[in-house]
């Protein structure tokens, strides 16, 4: 892959190699911002997680009582959801992964840079939606 890129560069002019630089420059910058939102993402599922088994026994007591049987019901329910969030992530990087090992570079090196942005955008996009969805489908609130 490298070798395809260093063709392809040179037989690029100045003009387009100064344009390919400023183009990378641009995207580097966005692939560390959102690198570090899917840190932030993912380190707040961790806390998120320690949190919600934390205070794990105070909801477990109500699963008997006929009249606070509810809150143990939804707790079970919304640790459910959380768990089903982390296998909803890894589908999403799979995917991710997927995607990104599918770009051809030697056919535009432009085209191939906003590729690699766009598909990390979806990422992040799909990561901020795990959550909702592993709700929706256990009905935790």
């Amino acid at each position: 892959m490298i070798e395809e890129m260093e063709t392809a560069m040179e037989s690029m002019e100045i003009g387009e190699l100064v344009v390919l630089a400023l183009e990378t420059m641009l995207v580097s910058l966005c692939m560390k911002i959102m690198s570090v939102l899917i840190t932030v993402l993912l380190y707040g599922r961790m806390i998120e997680i320690y949190l919600y088994t934390s205070v794990a026994p105070i909801p477990f007591a109500t699963f008997s009582n006929r009249e606070w049987g509810q809150v143990g019901n939804n707790y079970f329910r919304g640790l459910l959801a959380l768990g089903f969030r982390g296998f909803f992530m890894m589908v999403c990087v799979g995917i991710y992964a997927v995607l990104i090992s599918t770009i051809q570079i030697s056919d535009n090196m432009h085209s191939a840079l906003f590729g690699v942005a766009a598909y990390t955008v979806i990422l992040c996009f799909s990561l901020m939606k795990t959550s909702g969805l592993s709700k929706a489908v256990f009905n935790a609130h």
